[in-house]
């Protein structure tokens, strides 16, 4: 009886031993693929290389972590999420920052997003981007973060033809037009008002300046 017992503790304890080697240093469930989602522009091979897993590495020792770290290391992404597809696939979902404006850098622009992360540099700011004009250009200045938060403001039928966005202040945000026209924009304050107002007046009300800063007294010029 007692025979039986410790071969049955030995019979256990070698399955489980050969599992957990299985499972923690054998490549049989190592990685086999990494499968990339939800990027655009960032191509899956420059992630991946990012990501920097071997391949037949024991997926279950994979430090996502680490892996989320490095992959954060691409500055287009703004965030990313790593998990294990048993039995050997690493999944990377990530998210694009999105571009909303072009701040002068030098001979170059810097093309920023919604929190005034620069995405990249670039020779000239594309066609459709904003440019961005304040005193001093950061994610931490008053006037930047003012004046990102109005462009993601700005509804999306005027959007496409603001050419500039300038900020002497956080209250003192101004946008020109494609046509060379004016808005008067002012702080980030009540920006749904601010918008549904101009909407309706470039419609319906020609002049050159709009001042939509305070919206319950609007004045033309």
């Amino acid at each position: 009886m007692k025979a039986r017992t410790a071969f049955l503790v030995l019979l256990t304890a070698g399955v489980v031993g050969t599992a957990a080697w299985l499972v923690f240093f054998s490549p049989v469930l190592g990685v086999r693929s990494v499968e990339i989602v939800g990027n655009i522009t960032v191509p899956s091979e420059h992630i991946e290389q990012q990501a920097a897993v071997a391949d037949l590495h024991p997926l279950a020792t994979v430090d996502l972590a680490g892996v989320q770290s490095r992959v954060l290391g691409i500055r287009q992404l703004a965030s990313a999420k790593v998990d294990r597809i048993w039995p050997g696939t690493l999944r990377i979902e990530v998210v694009e920052r999105e571009a909303v404006a072009a701040v002068p850098a030098g001979d170059k622009v810097a093309i920023v997003d919604g929190q005034g992360v620069v995405i990249e540099i670039r020779q000239e700011a594309p066609p459709l981007l904003p440019v961005l004009r304040v005193d001093n250009p950061s994610a931490s200045d008053p006037a930047t973060v003012a004046a990102l938060q109005v462009i993601k403001a700005v509804p999306g039928a005027i959007a496409p033809k603001v050419r500039q966005v300038r900020a002497g202040t956080a209250e003192g945000v101004t946008l020109v037009l494609s046509d060379g026209r004016t808005v008067v924009w002012g702080g980030t304050d009540r920006p749904k008002e601010k918008g549904r107002i101009l909407a309706s007046l470039l419609k319906r009300e020609k002049a050159n300046v709009y001042d939509v800063s305070s919206p319950d007294v609007v004045t033309l010029k």
